[in-house]
């Protein structure tokens, strides 16, 4: 059974900053590269955040946090990072790591694989 676990989340100050890692027990069965990260906040709906593809690497980022986050991979580790930089209260939500989009765009909701969610709560 596939699982994606994260961690790092937390309570941080505005302008501060948080790494997320998600492990992946086995991607043997994926049937897409894409790796994913979405968040969401109280009474909104899950919307993405970044992306990026196993094999080669590439990297999407929504405009929202693009010039703030990074995603990156550990193939040797089998995990998924988040870094967050300059964050805003705004931010606050809980964040999903999402494994195999399938045939859909990496940045729908669509993944077959979900983590449990870790709670990133920034203080202003």
């Amino acid at each position: 059974q596939v699982q994606l676990v994260e961690s790092g989340g937390g309570l941080v100050q505005a302008g501060g900053s948080l790494r997320l890692s998600c492990v992946v027990s086995d991607r043997t069965t994926f049937r897409s590269d894409a790796m994913g990260w979405f968040r969401q906040a109280p009474g909104k709906e899950r919307e993405f955040v970044a992306a990026i593809a196993w094999g080669g690497g590439a990297t999407y980022l929504a405009g929202s946090v693009k010039r703030r986050f990074a995603i990156s991979r550990d193939k040797a580790k089998n995990t998924v990072y988040l870094q967050m930089n300059s964050l805003e209260p705004e931010d606050t939500a809980v964040y999903y790591c999402a494994g195999d989009p399938g045939p859909g765009p990496y940045y729908g909701t669509q993944y077959t694989y979900w983590g449990q969610g870790t709670q990133v709560t920034v203080s202003s």
